[in-house]
């Protein structure tokens, strides 16, 4: 390394006028090792530059070459890696970052300190050094002290070290002295050594001259040391003064004290006296009950507007009263505890006036709405109910405040209210429905009689706990109401003998202004029920303040609600929990109507009883308004009603559809006659033609692709079961002409979810078609078709075609003596047969039968056309023909269609 370093120093730095002060071996971190040398220098010339150089050894010779260097100054940061452990690799931070190995941790070390050195004397430590050992950085490292040749050493190493260390450059305004200096004399820079002795002889003349000024101010420090001691005694005689005064200052001091404390007491009782003004003040103005709030809380009529507005104004003023807080200490006057006792009397005296008076109020309303029950029975419309909540909801405001204040007494009303309003709005809901029983089932004298007697009469009572006694079933008035029906609605549906059998009839024995009165009467019943149960439950809301969803305590289980059961007493003060007011409206709701869903059991049993196909308008009647009631609040109570309501409804739905399958599988068809269109395809088409007009546009029309699914695949199934079993009627013939109507269904329909359903029947029908006019056709050429069949065994055993006339059995003869046995009037009898026959097999419903003739005819010619081929190929140039031709053929079909 030390023949390297002064190879570098003779080669590169002395032509260049730089001395080299530390040398490093490199190479650069990550790629392949070419080393090069990194040199710290400094110039020989003032002002000196420092430099990191960058040396590469040439590929070419032995020598070196400078390939770049950076200024000291453009170095920020020398990142050693690792300050304990030895670590070869450094960063240094350039315009970028070049990372570097070293050869040895050794060199590193020296070359940073070198660097550090320099940073120190030349840059004010401007460079940050990183992962640094503060030892390195004190220590001279031992590398930069291996020996060059002895003279070099000195002067490079150690001399320039020594003379950096003792030079300090002049400042701006020493260099301008010096030039004028050296202006001054002519002779400053010609001969410096003249120059030199002259600035010593001036220099010693300066310092005579200081010396002698110094003696002679001897005797001024004398004269100021004496106005000094002077200065002295007047500061004592001035201390003195102020003693005397200080002393003068205390006693007045003292006076001031004792003044300051009588002011401080003057102050602070003023403050008391203010602050207890304020608390009474606060204590009248808060707690202070005018006169006519406690005369109208005590004595206000409840009865009238003006006095409910009264009431409510004063109840409002109690409970801000009440309501106030106080503030600490004030629970502990005797007056404060007083008027709170005032307050809490006050506040018990009105709520049990005011919940005695509503209780009075839902008695009277019970009472009033069940005198006009009667004249509401004879139509098929429900009591309005909105002058009662309209006289109710002025109390709104007073239940709010009963409900904060006393919640006992406002549980109490909230169940009287769902007691006696249960009562009210089953017996409107009962004559309601039983109205509806019979506008469906037929009004008569007998019927109208019944529906307008009061329901307190024993025999109509008894009648009315029956039906009622079960939510599931149709007894009591349900049983005379279908005898009613039968009796009014006989003559014109012989078929059944009640209403108990009507379930078993043909949808087509039903007149569709039955089914459309019914859909009318349907629509009616749930048209009065959503407005009915809607300002209700409006009403509740408005008037129990119920509309907040905020947790608040319920009245009842939720079972005992369903079960319409009495609830079970507990502490008042002491609510059930229920999950938020909106569970408690539904809970009222459903104590309130709690007969509703029963009810509308009972109507949609009746009128699956009275056609099984009234499902369809109940489905598609009962779907519409869950869905408007689910738009509207989907937790309400009308929204989960109805939707119970239409779990059942879909069950008899269901029920038809897997009725109508079940029908379908236990047909029986007569052994003598013909099968024709069976029963059940029929009554799919009826079925199918109902449900497109009932279902259009209906919200639930999945429902009915699914049935019709089921259905069609009923259908398909049974139609080829009862083909199988027919003995009189061909199998082709039912599954051709059965096919064929569903396809004539089902393409004037036009289902969409039936589109595979109606090409499958399509195909069935045509591959069916095909099958029976084979079949039926058979060989009406039976000799000629043998014949020719032993002509295509003997071509398919080898025989070339035009050397089968040379064999023996199949020689042009033999072919003539069996096309003689055809002559057209044969052909024209066999035809005439084969008519008659399809005739007997076809039902006229289908009118296929010219359809299965032109078949027939399309077919015959076919075979005509093959054996006049084959006569060509094998026998050529022959001159043997068919004794009727394919006009011969037409001909004779044609007349045989016309004289049928």
């Amino acid at each position: 390394m030390t023949a390297i370093k002064h190879a570098l120093q003779r080669d590169i730095f002395t032509p260049n006028d730089e001395r080299l002060l530390s040398i490093v071996n490199v190479c650069k971190a990550g790629k392949k090792k070419k080393n090069c040398f990194l040199c710290a220098t400094v110039t020989t010339e003032r002002p000196v530059q420092v430099k990191v150089v960058k040396v590469k050894k040439s590929d070419k010779g032995d020598f070196y070459k400078r390939q770049i260097a950076w200024a000291l100054r453009d170095l920020a940061v020398v990142d050693a890696k690792d300050a304990i452990k030895e670590n070869p690799e450094f960063d240094l931070h350039f315009e970028k970052i070049y990372k570097w190995v070293a050869s040895s941790t050794a060199e590193k070390n020296a070359f940073i300190s070198c660097i550090w050195k320099l940073n120190q004397r030349y840059l004010r430590k401007k460079i940050d050094f990183v992962n640094v050992s503060s030892q390195l950085l004190e220590e001279l490292p031992k590398v930069a002290e291996e020996s060059v040749p002895s003279g070099e050493n000195q002067s490079v190493a150690g001399g320039d070290e020594e003379a950096v260390d003792e030079y300090q450059e002049l400042n701006a305004r020493e260099e301008q002295d010096i030039e004028i200096m050296m202006e001054g004399c002519e002779y400053a820079i010609s001969n410096a050594e003249a120059f030199a002795e002259k600035l010593s002889r001036e220099l010693q003349v300066l310092d005579g001259a200081n010396i002698q000024s110094i003696m002679a101010s001897e005797k001024q420090v004398n004269i100021l040391m004496q106005l000094l001691d002077e200065a002295l005694k007047e500061v004592d005689q001035i201390e003195l003064k102020l003693s005397s005064y200080e002393e003068m200052l205390q006693s007045v001091k003292e006076q001031m004290d004792q003044i300051s404390e009588s002011n401080h007491l003057i102050h602070l009782s003023n403050t008391n006296i203010v602050k207890l003004l304020s608390e009474i003040e606060f204590l009248v103005n808060h707690m202070d009950l005018a006169k006519g709030h406690i005369k109208a809380l005590q004595e206000g009529d409840l009865a009238s507007s003006k006095g409910i507005e009264a009431c409510t104004n004063a109840a409002d003023a109690l409970l801000q009263c009440m309501n106030v807080a106080l503030r600490p200490g004030h629970d502990m006057l005797l007056a404060v505890k007083q008027q709170q006792q005032c307050f809490s009397d006050l506040r018990e005296h009105f709520a049990r006036r005011l919940a005695n008076h509503l209780n009075n109020v839902f008695v009277q309303q019970g009472h009033d709405q069940s005198s006009t029950l009667a004249q509401h029975s004879i139509e098929l419309t429900l009591p309005n109910h909105h002058p009662f909540h309209r006289d109710l909801l002025r109390y709104a405001k007073l239940m709010e405040w009963l409900k904060s204040t006393d919640y006992a007494k406002y549980e109490g009303l909230t169940k009287n209210y769902m007691d006696y309003l249960s009562r009210l709005y089953e017996r409107e809901i009962k004559d309601f429905f039983e109205v509806a029983k019979i506008k469906m089932t037929g009004t008569t004298k007998e019927s109208k009689k019944f529906a307008t007697l009061p329901r307190k009469e024993s025999a109509v009572k008894q009648e009315t706990e029956s039906l009622h006694g079960s939510s599931g079933k149709l007894t009591g008035s349900t049983s005379s109401l279908n005898k009613l029906s039968v009796q009014s609605s006989g003559s014109r549906r012989s078929q059944s003998s009640s209403l108990l059998d009507m379930g078993n009839m043909s949808a087509s024995d039903l007149d569709v202004a039955d089914r459309t009165k019914f859909d009318k009467i349907f629509e009616q019943v749930l048209s009065e029920l959503e407005p009915l149960c809607l300002a209700e439950q409006d009403f509740i809301s408005k008037f129990f303040k119920l509309q907040q969803h905020q947790s608040m305590p319920g009245t009842m289980t939720e079972a005992e609600d369903l079960d319409g059961g009495t609830p079970r007493q507990h502490n008042s003060g002491v609510p059930l929990p229920v999950s938020s007011e909106k569970d408690m409206i539904r809970q009222m709701m459903t104590k309130i109507f709690r007969c509703i869903e029963p009810e509308l059991n009972n109507l949609i049993a009746l009128g699956d009883k009275i056609d099984s196909f009234n499902s369809l308008y109940m489905l598609v009647k009962m779907s519409h308004h869950v869905w408007t009631a689910q738009n509207v609040d989907p937790a309400s109570f009308l929204s989960t009603t109805l939707g119970n309501v239409l779990v059942t409804v879909k069950r008899n739905f269901d029920k038809c559809i897997s009725n109508q399958i079940r029908q379908m599988e236990e047909v029986k068809i007569s052994k003598k006659s013909k099968v024709g269109i069976l029963p059940f395809v029929a009554e799919f088409e009826e079925f199918a033609g109902l449900a497109e007009s009932i279902f259009k546009n209906a919200e639930r029309r999945g429902d009915l692709d699914k049935a019709y699914t089921k259905l069609i695949r009923g259908v398909f199934v049974n139609v080829e079961k009862v083909a199988n079993e027919s003995q009189k009627t061909p199998r082709d013939v039912v599954m051709m002409e059965n096919f064929h109507h569903i396809f004539a269904t089902l393409s004037r329909l036009k289902i969409s979810c039936l589109e595979a359903e109606k090409k499958e029947a399509k195909q069935k029908y045509t591959d069916h078609l095909q099958s029976y006019v084979i079949y039926s056709l058979g060989q009406p050429l039976e000799k000629l078709n043998h014949f020719f069949e032993g002509v295509e065994a003997r071509v398919a055993q080898g025989i070339r075609e035009e050397e089968v006339s040379y064999q023996l059995a199949f020689n042009k003869q033999e072919l003539r003596k069996v096309i003689k046995e055809y002559p057209g009037k044969e052909v024209k009898k066999g035809l005439d047969n084969l008519y008659k026959k399809v005739d007997k097999h076809l039902c006229e419903e289908e009118n296929l039968l010219q359809v299965v003739w032109h078949s027939m005819q399309d077919e015959f010619i076919r075979q005509y056309k093959h054996f006049e081929g084959l006569i060509a190929r094998c026998y050529p140039g022959s001159g043997v023909t068919m004794e009727f031709t394919i006009q011969d053929i037409l001909d004779y079909c044609s007349s045989i269609a016309q004289s049928h």
